[in-house]
């Protein structure tokens, strides 16, 4: 991922911020720590051991070595600026909790009556597989401000599709 693509989530205008959710903003900065505290240095130390036998031109661990550090000092750029501009938001305080926003987990009906629950993350904490979708996606922008029972419009590619929410929940207050 090219550094420069964090000026906005896909498809929202520059200076939109990079919500997320308290474990999202947990994990990047669990992340962010191990790559500075202890990836790197084990890498910086290999480097150094690799440079000092000599011929750096045919020297795997220095070229590996070397192209590793520039890996992660790329994505510590990376975490560092995405922490500065994140607006970490806890679902379990979400006062509405009859409306989907941010962090609800939703369930809802498609057009052929199967049902799908997912719930409403931030875009570095995307997780199809644990049902965990982009607030940016268009699933969620279409379930956005709905509430139980609603009928939103989802444009596919196929063409528009209906989808009614079923359900609606949040975590419950005080809860990790």
């Amino acid at each position: 991922m090219d550094e420069d693509d964090d000026e906005a989530p896909p498809g929202l205008p520059a200076g939109t911020p990079f919500y997320m959710t308290p474990a999202g903003h947990a994990a990047l900065q669990a992340e962010l720590r191990a790559l500075w505290s202890e990836e790197r240095p084990k890498v910086v130390e290999i480097v150094s051991w690799a440079a000092s036998l000599g011929d750096r031109s045919e020297n795997a661990d220095y070229q590996y070595g070397k192209r590793r550090l520039r890996e992660i000092d790329r994505r510590v750029r990376f975490l560092r600026k995405r922490l500065e501009r994140v607006q970490v938001v806890d679902a379990a305080t979400q006062p509405r909790r009859d409306q989907v926003f941010f962090g609800a987990t939703v369930t809802y009906a498609r057009e052929d009556d199967s049902e799908v629950t997912v719930t409403i993350v931030g875009v570095d904490e995307t997780d199809l597989d644990r049902g965990h979708i982009s607030w940016v996606s268009p699933v969620a922008r279409a379930l956005l401000k709905a509430r139980v029972g609603d009928l939103v419009k989802l444009r596919t590619p196929a063409g528009p599709e209906e989808l009614e929410v079923v359900a609606i929940r949040y975590p419950a207050p005080g809860a990790a």
